[in-house]
């Protein structure tokens, strides 16, 4: 039997529409391309990384007060999370399933923070969907960058 693949992918690739950073997973279209032909542990590099920008973005706007009542309201929901992930990046997926339903954020064990108080949930969703995509698209540049910088290609006389 195979193993299964971990994948960031939440089933709405913008990709395919021409976007160079997906709005649904945040990666780059050079990501998604090569996804499959990565090793495990690039993967997961990868997935920690996307994390940690969720992370960064959605703390500028929330905090997570109780992270095993968000856990058992994204079970009761059913929506997807991975056991690793970080509590701020799964209030990402609770708000882009959930932002037209969510009355107040405190019964999923989240509290919004200062200037963000006015915000509901849809917008909230808008708020933190926009500040993604330019930092993941700012974290597209500088991967390009890299790639395009001979300090990042590897040495042919180097063993790999």
């Amino acid at each position: 039997m195979c193993a299964r693949i971990a994948s960031p992918c939440v089933g709405l690739c913008s990709t395919t529409l021409g976007d160079p950073v997906c709005r649904g997973c945040q990666r780059t279209d050079d990501e998604i391309g090569e996804w499959m032909a990565l090793s495990a542990e690039q993967r997961d590099h990868r997935m920690t990384e996307l994390d940690g920008l969720r992370e960064r973005v959605a703390g500028r706007f929330l905090r997570v007060d109780d992270a095993a009542c968000l856990e058992a309201q994204l079970k009761r929901h059913r929506i997807r999370f991975r056991s690793e992930q970080p509590s701020l990046s799964r209030v990402v997926e609770l708000l882009r399933v959930g932002r037209d339903r969510i009355r107040d954020l405190r019964r999923y064990g989240v509290t919004l923070r200062e200037g963000a108080v006015e915000l509901d949930a849809a917008e909230l969703h808008d708020r933190l969907s926009a500040e993604l995509m330019v930092e993941a698209g700012e974290r597209r540049r500088a991967q390009r960058a890299c790639t395009d910088s001979p300090c990042c290609l590897p040495d042919p006389e180097l063993p790999s």
